[in-house]
């Protein structure tokens, strides 16, 4: 039986200890390292040649799940990337798989589920819980919002909770202005209001 190589990457050391726990009596699997940054986890991988990287999405103020795991997927050999995380935001799944991730799960999916995940991703399987498979079908036939590179400053500014003659003020246009690029956004993205413009526009990766 071939022991599968793994890498634990998490910002929590409890975390990782109990991810540790959890593959120790596993004949197959062997964690042969820990980070707690993204840099970390590529010089790591560098060295050890993992053949799973099972990652976090957030991973405090450096690289986070997304960018490490496209880090790690330029790599030669290429350790497959399965993300585990407490996230499940459409946008930073659909993330995470384009960015070459082979799985996504969350800290709450049973502890075989996670070991078999480690298992079918090291055979080039995508691993996803049949309801994540369902969102990400959806969402990738889903059409594509696509906002102007000014409705996208608006909307930024948005977000930050900012008023419409603070964001004129901002970008320097007049609240005229600003309330045709809202009225516009709230359009494209089929909202009323300005929270539900931003949450929308964060659910969809926009922001």
């Amino acid at each position: 039986m071939m022991t599968l190589r793994v890498l634990l990457v998490d910002d929590h050391p409890i975390v990782r200890a109990g991810l540790r726990s959890l593959f120790t009596p596993t004949a197959d699997v062997e964690i042969v390292g820990e980070a707690a940054t993204g840099e970390e986890a590529i010089a790591l991988a560098r060295h050890l040649h993992p053949d799973v990287v099972l990652c976090d999405l957030r991973l405090g103020d450096g690289m986070d799940g997304v960018q490490t795991t496209e880090a790690l997927r330029t790599l030669d050999p290429a350790p497959a990337v399965v993300i585990l995380t407490t996230f499940d935001r459409d946008a930073e799944i659909l993330g995470a798989i384009e960015a070459g991730a082979a799985g996504y799960l969350l800290k709450d999916s049973p502890s075989e589920q996670i070991v078999a995940a480690i298992r079918n991703a090291a055979a080039g399987q995508l691993v996803l819980s049949p309801e994540l498979t369902a969102r990400m079908v959806q969402v990738m036939r889903a059409p594509r919002v696509k906002l102007t590179d000014r409705e996208l400053d608006v909307l930024r500014q948005l977000e930050t909770g900012a008023s419409n003659r603070e964001i004129a003020k901002e970008l320097f246009v007049t609240e005229a202005t600003v309330k045709t690029h809202l009225v516009h956004v709230f359009d494209k993205l089929g909202v009323d209001s300005r929270s539900r413009a931003v949450a929308v526009a964060r659910d969809t990766g926009l922001l």
